[in-house]
C-alpha cells in the first residue's frame, strides 16, 4: 500500500514500522490540511496489517505538531447548543480514529507540542520526549474556551484529576521531567538518547503478530472506560480474537514440548525467548 502524496508530513515505511515525519513549514500548524493527512493516513493504516508500529516524529527542530489553526476556530458559533446538538469537531474525529488505530502509536516528540498538538501525542498510545527540546501545554482556558481535541477527556485518564485541572487551568508550559513526572509521557530522556531508544522499542514491536497487538491495545483502552467486571469480560473477548488470528496456540505447544517455561535458564533469559518463538508461525 503506498503512503504517498502528503502534504504536511511524509511516511517511511521499513521493517513493519511507519515512520511519519510532520514537515509543514513554518511550525507544523494543525489546519485542515494536516487533519486531511491523517484521516487519510488512519483509512490506510486501518486496512495495513503489515504495518504493525507508527512512530510519529518532526523534521522541524523547535516543534512537534504545532496548536490547532485559530482560523478555523474563529469561524465557530457564538450561540450556545444543548447536548443532544453537539457534534464531534473535525479535529476531536481525527484524533479518535488516530488512537484506534490497529498498530501501536508512538509519538516521538522533540519540539513543542501545544494545545491540540499535545492532544494528538494524548491520542497516541506512548509518547517519548527529549529533555531540553519538548514542552507541552494547554492554553484553551486563557483563550475563553477549553482543550476540544480530546485533552479534557484524556487528560484526567492519563494523570487523575487533579493534576489534569492543573495542566489545563494553568496554561503554562510543562517541561519533558516534568510531564515524566505527571504521567502524560512515558519517559523524558536526552536528546541524543530518544532516538535509539523509540527506535529500539518500535523494532521490538514490530517483531509480534499484528492482531495480538491490536488486542492488547484494545483490551487496554477498553479497561480504563468499563466497570472492571465488563472489563474482564472484554480482556476475554479480546484473548479469542487474538487466537483466533495468530499462532498463540501453536506457540504454547511448541514452549510444552519444548519444556521451555520449566526451564531455569528460560526463565532468567525471558526477554530474548519472546523473541525467538516469533519464528513459530
Amino acid at each position: 500500500m503506498a503512503y504517498e502524496n502528503f502534504t504536511t508530513f511524509k511516511v517511511d515505511v521499513a521493517d513493519a514500522i511507519a515512520w511519519v515525519t510532520f514537515d509543514f513549514p513554518p511550525v507544523n500548524v494543525q489546519g485542515q490540511e494536516m487533519l486531511a493527512d491523517l484521516n487519510t493516513l488512519a483509512l490506510r493504516l486501518e486496512r495495513d496489517r503489515s504495518i504493525k508500529v507508527v512512530v510519529f516524529q518532526s523534521a522541524n527542530p523547535e516543534i512537534w505538531v504545532c496548536h490547532y489553526d485559530t482560523n478555523l476556530l474563529k469561524e465557530m458559533s457564538t450561540e450556545a447548543v444543548s447536548r443532544e446538538e453537539a457534534q464531534l469537531l473535525d479535529l476531536q474525529a481525527v484524533l479518535e480514529r488516530v488512537s484506534k488505530l490497529p498498530q501501536a502509536t508512538i509519538a516521538k516528540l522533540e519540539g513543542f507540542a501545544r494545545g491540540g498538538g499535545h492532544e494528538f501525542a494524548l491520542a497516541c498510545d506512548m509518547r517519548f520526549a527529549a529533555r531540553g527540546k519538548f514542552k507541552f501545554m494547554q492554553m484553551e482556558v486563557g483563550m475563553g474556551i477549553l482543550p476540544c481535541g480530546g485533552g479534557a477527556s484524556r487528560m484526567a485518564r492519563q494523570v487523575g484529576l487533579g493534576r489534569a485541572l492543573e495542566i489545563i487551568l494553568s496554561a503554562r508550559d510543562f517541561t519533558a521531567d516534568e510531564a515524566e513526572d505527571y504521567g502524560t509521557i512515558n519517559k523524558a530522556l536526552e536528546p541524543d538518547e530518544i532516538g535509539p531508544y523509540v527506535e529500539k522499542l518500535a523494532r521490538r514491536i514490530a517483531q509480534f503478530p499484528a492482531e495480538s497487538i491490536n488486542a492488547c491495545k484494545r483490551t487496554v483502552y477498553e479497561s480504563i472506560d468499563k466497570p472492571i467486571e465488563e472489563a474482564l469480560k472484554a480482556e476475554a473477548y479480546w484473548l479469542y480474537q487474538a487466537t483466533s488470528k495468530t499462532p498463540a496456540i501453536k506457540r504454547f505447544a511448541w514452549a510444552d514440548e519444548q519444556g521451555a517455561q520449566f526451564d531455569l535458564d528460560n526463565q532468567r533469559n525471558w526477554e530474548a525467548l519472546v523473541l525467538s518463538v516469533q519464528e513459530v508461525k
